[in-house]
């Protein structure tokens, strides 16, 4: 995919807000890249709980995260408010991949871009298993 559709915010489905913290800037006064992981993973299980029912605690099928990439455009730093944009660029039987970019609030262009991709599986035996339905037909809904 080419590096302008990932990072304009019209290429995203489903957005959720960020309140920076003082802990995530580092010494050189920016988010540290590390954190952008974490507002990726927060967005993406935000979406799977509320759209797609997930329940962390008793659900028997979870997604892993597998691999994960971000392209970092531009600093973010304490205090901003940042949306970060979620949608899924591959959906196939037991994993999907997600874009996720992260754009200051108001901003057209993403500060930085990325995926990940989870492989669903069962908790217990943690052998890959087809995506349940209802976090399917919330996926699908991502799908660009």
């Amino acid at each position: 995919m080419a590096s302008d559709e990932q990072e304009a915010h019209d290429n995203y489905r489903q957005f959720y807000p960020i309140t920076t913290r003082w802990m995530d800037n580092d010494y050189y006064g920016h988010v540290n890249n590390v954190t952008y992981y974490s507002y990726f993973d927060t967005a993406t299980n935000q979406y799977l709980i509320e759209q797609g029912g997930v329940d962390l605690e008793s659900a028997e099928v979870i997604g892993v995260v597998v691999t994960s990439s971000c392209t970092y455009k531009s600093s973010v730093a304490y205090p901003q408010r940042l949306e970060v944009g979620l949608r899924v660029d591959r959906l196939g039987n037991s994993s999907v991949q997600y874009g996720l970019a992260i754009f200051v609030e108001g901003e057209a262009v993403a500060s930085a871009f990325g995926h990940f991709v989870h492989v669903f599986v069962d908790r217990k035996t943690n052998q890959s298993v087809p995506i349940p339905t209802t976090i399917r037909a919330a996926l699908e809904r991502l799908v660009i």
